[in-house]
């Protein structure tokens, strides 16, 4: 079929490498003939490739010049796309540009072009198979660098997933009706759980409240300074949402509306065995440093091995390993759903500034580097349809203000975490900061004013303690605005203010 159209054979690899890649160049210039004879075609098909699916690096260059002059609306034609290849070298091989117009000699394109343009695609897929093939290969081979199989092999699977999702656009385009049946759907489940509630429960009601719960697809930042209790308050909504997809499916409830979801936990900062003493110390009403330093009794170890017995089948998973790229990241999340049946909704990362980015933007400044992350986070959150709750640092600058309440500006490295973020939120916890001015305690002998400053501040702080806020200072899907909740530092738990007496 090409032998009527192609005067000359295209500039091809050496033989061996030409038998070993799958291609095939007649189906590419019968399709770029195809375009050129009749643009609908081109308009057609033009979203399902990109310069690089074609074997014929002249083939590619056509295709982008098409697409090119299509985009502008322009007709795109042997003669109009003439002057943009008077200069170039491949095609000077082929015979110059007239070879465009021996292109279009030949109608075998204009019937299937569709079926051009996907086997095209599925050969080039198959093509970078074979290159991330041999790179591993190559790799493992390769003793001369330091030996780690374990980040070979993870390179290896972003790499495929890279392949996977590529070309992927026709698949995520949906009907108006397809969104609509999924926006009924949302609104079923919230109606079904009491309402307030149509994403994932953070097992606060008056957070539940404000944010209708936590989003498929939506990243979530969760910051606060130091002391203020942001991973505790992380690993009580990771545990709250695991916990309730445990009794759902205990009671029967189909996985798709359970309210609960299996949850995975990224902790860069803190080993496993420590996350889940914070969890066990709250649920078994234990402090944690009692805990920490085995200061307990026969009754309080009785409480804690009942709470580990209830919570051993308990669908949060840990990872604790420390220094993980973004890359690596979203590597181990997907495999963790492919071993969980894909039921996994919340992913939580503690903290985002301990990930590193992929090497190149780190090579530059910290600032790029975080934008690649938060990037990250916000693809994978989509790619994997969960939701991503990481948790952030704050800059210093909170503390040289007199009213300390963390702003969308203090996000640290910030930029494109604001941008990138569908929900902000802060902790923040004013008795911390009264406790740190406390005034001279008053002894036997204080003067009066010594005494009445003491009393003032205890005043002050009894107002507070045990009080926490949760601004949230961004959210795309409603308003902004602050929640009170309780905190119990003892058993590093946060609760709803009003279930435990406060008046916020």
């Amino acid at each position: 079929m090409a032998s009527a159209f192609i005067p000359n054979p295209p500039s091809t690899p050496p033989a061996a490498a030409q038998l070993s890649l799958p291609q095939n160049v007649e189906a590419e210039a019968a399709m770029l003939g195809a375009m050129m004879i009749d643009n609908r075609l081109a308009d057609d098909v033009i979203d399902l490739l990109e310069p690089e699916h074609f074997y014929e690096p002249v083939h590619g260059r056509v295709f982008a010049a098409i697409k090119s002059l299509r985009k502008t609306d322009m007709l795109a034609t042997p003669v109009t796309l003439r002057p943009m290849f008077e200069a170039d070298e491949g095609m000077r091989a082929l015979g110059g540009p007239s070879y465009m117009a021996l292109l279009t000699g030949s109608g075998a394109g204009l019937i299937g072009a569709r079926q051009f343009a996907k086997q095209i695609y599925d050969l080039a897929m198959l093509r970078t198979l074979v290159s991330v093939g041999r790179t591993l290969v190559d790799r493992a081979l390769d003793t001369s660098e330091e030996v780690n199989p374990r980040k070979q092999i993870e390179e290896a699977e972003e790499e495929l997933f890279k392949v996977a999702a590529d070309g992927g656009a026709e698949n995520t385009v949906k009907s108006f009706g397809d969104a609509a049946k999924a926006a009924v759907k949302m609104a079923e489940r919230a109606l079904n759980a009491g309402g307030n509630l149509s994403g994932i429960t953070t097992g606060l009601d008056s957070v539940n409240a404000k944010m209708g719960g936590m989003h498929h697809s939506d990243l979530m930042i969760l910051a606060g300074r130091p002391g203020m209790g942001k991973t505790a308050l992380a690993t009580n909504i990771a545990f709250n949402a695991a916990q309730r997809w445990m009794r759902d499916m205990a009671d029967g409830i189909p996985p798709d509306r359970s309210v609960g979801t299996k949850v995975a936990f990224f902790s860069l900062e803190m080993s496993a065995d420590q996350l889940a003493t914070r969890i066990l110390s709250e649920q078994s009403r234990i402090s944690s440093e009692r805990l920490r330093m085995g200061k307990i009794n026969n009754a309080e170890m009785s409480r804690l091995v009942q709470a580990s017995m209830e919570l051993q089948h308990l669908p949060l998973f840990i990872d604790d390993t420390a220094g993980l790229t973004i890359g690596a990241l979203h590597t181990r999340m997907r495999r963790l759903q492919r071993r969980h049946n894909y039921e996994i909704g919340l992913v939580v990362v503690d903290y985002l500034q301990l990930l590193q980015g992929s090497g190149r933007s780190s090579n530059d400044n910290r600032v790029q580097e975080i934008s690649e992350i938060s990037r990250g986070l916000k693809t994978m959150a989509k790619d994997l349809n969960v939701s991503v709750m990481a948790l952030s640092q704050l800059s210093r600058a909170v503390e040289q203000r007199e009213d300390k309440r963390p702003q969308l500006s203090d996000l640290r490295e910030s930029g494109s975490i604001e941008q990138d973020a569908d929900i902000v939120m802060f902790v923040y916890r004013e008795d911390y900061y009264i406790a740190m001015h406390e005034p001279e305690r008053p002894v036997a002998n204080s003067t009066a004013d010594v005494q009445d400053k003491h009393a003032k501040w205890s005043q002050a702080y009894q107002e507070k303690a045990g009080l926490s806020e949760l601004i949230i200072a961004k959210q795309r899907h409603g308003a902004t605005g602050k929640v009170t909740l309780a905190f119990e530092a003892e058993f590093t738990r946060f609760s709803d203010a009003a279930l435990q007496g406060f008046n916020p």
